[in-house]
């Protein structure tokens, strides 16, 4: 696991999103077993009520279940797992967008200037 926190955002939400990134991307699969909250506290280095407090707040979205004293599971719910996805693309896009209006580039350059960062990105990351 890793994830650089920044000082911005409550560690346990920064918790949530990586899971979420990871669910989105696929690292992380419907029925997964995922670390036990002392575990994350521990390969994390966050205090273990921090871990606690992401747990709870992935269980209230649906993004996990625990049964008794099995471990936790990333959730089956393909609905859940689909919503997830779209929630951080919209979100990218929308930050994108917001920052990259002021310039007033036309549609068509926009997309083409995409186009080429965002593939000349997968081809990075394939070599990588």
């Amino acid at each position: 696991m890793n994830i650089t926190f920044n000082n911005r955002d409550p560690v346990y939400l920064q918790v949530v999103r990586y899971f979420k990134e990871e669910m989105a991307t696929g690292r992380l699969v419907g029925g997964q077993e995922i670390p036990s909250r002392r575990e994350l506290a521990g390969l994390l280095q966050i205090n273990p009520n921090t871990a606690q407090k992401a747990y709870k707040e992935m269980e209230e979205q649906k993004l996990i279940t625990t049964a008794g004293n099995s471990p936790s599971r990333i959730t089956t719910d393909k609905q859940i797992l689909n919503t997830i996805r779209e929630e951080l693309i919209q979100e990218a896009v929308g930050v994108f967008v917001q920052s990259i209006s002021k310039i007033g580039l036309p549609t068509d350059e926009l997309l083409r200037v995409v186009k080429e960062k965002y593939e000349a990105e997968r081809v990075r990351e394939v070599a990588e």
